[in-house]
């Protein structure tokens, strides 16, 4: 289970329409495991943004079940779906509601991205609000531009992962040539005692 996090920036920075300086707090929202990490993450993020001091001024838990990102958009919409599911202890209907968010050009477009994101969900939803969200940037745990560590880390689960799947391969191949040894050997056993059956 992925866990976000928004964390709010403050910095110095100039004004495009007056070129005057001017102080704002900016929110982002990043992948991690804990609030430390977070902000561990988000210093190190943010350094290769900003060039001066910057300082965290808030990191809260970010409440999205999901979160489509693409290449296509240029801002982030805040979705909010729902849905009917079966409650099996109680046997009733209740309405589920979720948060989602998505990167599109427009509110329009953020529906349609929601829409193909969600194809093949196997109950009906509604999409209940769109709206733009104040975030600026997402930073996912792992990405293209993922730093070493980040990449080695990524790398060395995987290699986990299959080196544990190519074991139990393994393992289950000898138990295959460990049967086909045994049945070879009881099969040579029946051909000894066949022939020895036959020169009596």
């Amino acid at each position: 289970m992925q866990n976000w996090f928004e964390c709010k920036i403050r910095y110095t920075k100039i004004d495009e329409k007056t070129g005057k300086e001017k102080k704002v707090n900016e929110p982002y929202l990043v992948d991690a495991i804990s609030f430390t990490e977070a902000e561990e993450r988000i210093y190190r993020e943010m350094e290769a943004y900003i060039s001066g001091e910057f300082t965290v001024t808030n990191i809260r838990k970010a409440n999205y079940s999901d979160i489509f990102n693409n290449d296509e958009g240029d801002r982030w919409y805040k979705c909010k779906i729902t849905f009917v599911s079966i409650d099996e202890t109680a046997g009733k209907e209740k309405k589920v509601a979720n948060t989602m968010l998505v990167m599109a050009s427009g509110v329009k477009d953020a529906c349609d991205k929601i829409d193909l994101a969600l194809t093949g969900m196997t109950v009906d939803y509604d999409i209940v609000s769109v709206s733009e969200s104040p975030i600026l940037d997402f930073f996912p745990y792992f990405n293209d531009d993922a730093e070493p560590g980040e990449k080695g880390r990524k790398k060395a689960e995987a290699e986990a992962q299959a080196n544990a799947r190519r074991q139990e391969l393994e393992d289950a191949q000898r138990e295959d040539d460990e049967f086909d040894e045994d049945e070879e050997e009881l099969e040579e056993d029946e051909e000894d005692l066949k022939e020895e059956s036959d020169e009596e």
